[in-house]
């Protein structure tokens, strides 16, 4: 029963829209009905600015790095790191990230998951993070594309996770990331395929992207 609670807890604070909060309370705009409609830092880096994206990608790291954090430092304390807290903590990243992507607060729709998935990442390994960060920089900036970013980020992510903790709870959740993204990315992936994907839009401003 308490693993049931702490992953519908973690599972619900995933589903918080914060794209769609930041946007109706300090823009007074609805973020799904600009750009690509999407809730995530992307989209509101087009449609409400800098700082509006910022405050998106901060809150959206932060729902999935915090309760992952706080969770894996307690286990490290009181239970040495016990193996059964990488599994329940693989099963509450996945939640978080699933919470953002099918949040019930939007009819289960959502965003595609990066910025949560993110956080998660860094809380069950920080070294594995910021592989995932450098995969997201190297096919962004080489393409101009933040979708292909993400993916290249979350191919990376099981790699990275296995080699930096040996664990097969924590690697398998790198796995499910990998193919929930890709998942989530399938409308880019086709648009990518028909050269009709928007790039970022300060790399198009420097010639690249489309």
């Amino acid at each position: 029963m308490e693993i049931a609670v702490a992953i519908a807890a973690v599972f619900l604070i995933g589903s918080t829209p914060f794209g769609l909060v930041v946007s109706r309370i300090f823009y007074k705009t609805d973020i799904r009905k600009a750009g690509s409609g999407n809730i995530g830092a992307m989209n509101a880096l087009r449609s409400l600015g800098k700082r509006g994206a910022i405050a998106v990608l901060i809150l959206d790291v932060a729902k999935g790095l915090i309760p992952l954090a706080l969770f894996m430092g307690y286990c490290t304390i009181f239970l040495s790191a016990h193996s059964a807290c990488f599994a329940l903590g693989a099963l509450l990243a996945a939640a978080a990230v699933l919470g953002h992507c099918f949040s019930p607060w939007l009819k289960f729709k959502g965003g595609k998951g990066v910025a949560t998935s993110f956080g998660v990442l860094f809380a069950l390994s920080w070294p594995a993070g910021l592989v995932a960060i450098a995969g997201w920089l190297v096919g962004a900036l080489a393409t101009s594309y933040s979708s292909v970013g993400s993916i290249l980020a979350h191919l990376a992510a099981p790699l990275a996770l296995w080699y930096f903790t040996r664990n097969p709870w924590v690697t398998g959740y790198g796995i499910f990331a990998a193919v929930l993204i890709l998942y989530t990315h399938r409308e880019n992936l086709r648009r990518l395929r028909a050269g009709q994907e928007q790039g970022i839009g300060f790399l198009r401003r420097n010639g690249r992207g489309s």
